[in-house]
């Protein structure tokens, strides 16, 4: 009754109705997205089910079971602009598959409701806010806060939400959509080279890395490049260089990743020594205080380099969410899932975010399902999985609905 290939054809037809020459393009509330939900919802009316967009604009399609209590199948239909085909739209039609093979299995009234959802602007690719939809169903949405952001043309977030039938002001109202939920599944690309290198189709995702960024900015004295001796130097690019290369210790040290994004100084010219050095630090982990470990032997390293090239160092908050682990007894089904269909299965953490993880904080038994990338690339116009390996995800994704369905109406 499942049928993989489905899924691969509409995944492909997706790419052709909303994609370029230069990848996707369903970034969120534009005329191309709002295509891409157009293609969602004409699958889904030839299912008996119900479909809505609740009030942050996340779309449900929600098939009835003999008890209320639901099991959450997610993914997002947006995309980055020039993005890769697989990003997002892989865990809604997969999902979509597996809702056509229940349905047709009990008849239309499975033993618990199943609903498949499209979270609203996942990427946060246009306003720089990712997870609006699913923050706005988990509590963790700030009204106030969205309404300052605008698109690089100047557009509100507010007035881009208005024009496809959302209020902002309403959006926290989607957290109704949860009050019945009992667990959620999603299925992602995997979007790194982790699963590549060990030669593996699938993994289960032990949850999301928790995240902290901030800026690192040295202070040093600006002087002319030509008459002043090196040795009189307070370069803040030096004690920058140096911090640079030290957040790969400290990421080995921890088992953590630390990343340099960006790096800006002044005054910026050719003829003069930087007086300032300001650096963007985002440092990722699974593990809270291992994570809390790594800001702090940053900004100790940062000091000790900042005191030893005559600079002083100052430190600004910019992000941070905590790490969020997925239900133990669903990563067992996720991996006893994968075992069905392949040999070997691998555990691993999620370094990007999803929207399972504003799901799981809201307190909804949630687990992820990851299929390999090639290059582990993403993002990217040259984003892809191997087709063989798209359709075992969705049979194991199908697999891991059929347990969590029996867990379900067990009342375990």
């Amino acid at each position: 009754m499942l049928d993989p290939q489905r899924t691969i054809d509409e995944l492909k037809a997706l790419r052709e109705l909303t994609g370029d020459e230069h990848g996707a393009q369903r970034v969120a509330f534009t005329d191309t997205w709002v295509a891409a939900r157009a293609f969602l919802k004409e699958k889904l009316d030839a299912l008996p089910v119900t479909q809505h967009m609740d009030a942050a604009g996340n779309w449900w399609a929600t098939l009835p079971g003999e008890s209320d209590r639901a099991l959450l199948i997610g993914g997002h239909l947006d995309s980055v602009p020039n993005g890769g085909w697989l990003d997002g739209c892989l865990n809604v039609l997969a999902g979509l598959e597996v809702l056509r093979r229940v349905n047709e299995q009990y008849a239309g009234r499975p033993p618990v409701t199943l609903k498949l959802v499209d979270w609203a602007d996942e990427e946060g690719a246009r306003f720089g806010r990712s997870l609006y939809g699913s923050s706005a169903a988990g509590g963790k949405l700030d009204v106030t806060e969205m309404r300052k952001l605008k698109d690089r043309d100047g557009v509100s977030l507010e007035d881009a939400l208005s024009r496809v039938g959302i209020t902002l002001a309403d959006a926290p109202d989607a957290r109704a959509e949860l009050r019945d939920a009992a667990a959620y599944l999603e299925l992602h690309i995997e979007q790194g080279p982790v699963l590549e290198h060990l030669d593996l189709p699938l993994g289960a995702v032990l949850g999301t890395v928790g995240v902290e960024r901030h800026t690192v900015t040295f202070h040093g004295q600006a002087a002319h490049s030509g008459s002043t001796p090196m040795n009189v130097r307070r370069d803040a690019f030096l004690a920058a260089g140096r911090f640079g290369q030290a957040i790969y210790d400290i990421a080995a040290r921890h088992g953590g990743v630390c990343t340099v994004g960006s790096v800006r100084t002044l005054p910026g010219i050719v003829t003069s020594v930087v007086e300032t050095c300001e650096l963007t630090l985002d440092q990722r982990h699974l593990d809270a205080d291992k994570l809390a470990a790594m800001w702090q032997d940053a900004q100790d390293a940062a000091t000790q380099f900042a005191q030893d090239a005559g600079c002083t160092v100052t430190f600004g908050y910019l992000w941070n969410i905590e790490p969020i682990p997925f239900h133990p007894m669903l990563i067992d089904a996720a991996e006893a899932s994968i075992l069905t269909v392949t040999p070997t299965s691998h555990r691993l953490p999620s370094g990007p975010l999803h929207d399972a993880a504003e799901v799981a904080r809201a307190g909804v038994p949630t687990v992820m399902l990851f299929v390999q990338s090639l290059r582990g690339i993403s993002h990217n116009r040259i984003e892809d999985t191997r087709e063989d390996h798209l359709a075992l995800s969705v049979q194991a994704l199908d697999e891991l609905t059929t347990r969590t369905m029996d867990w379900i109406a067990k009342g375990i």
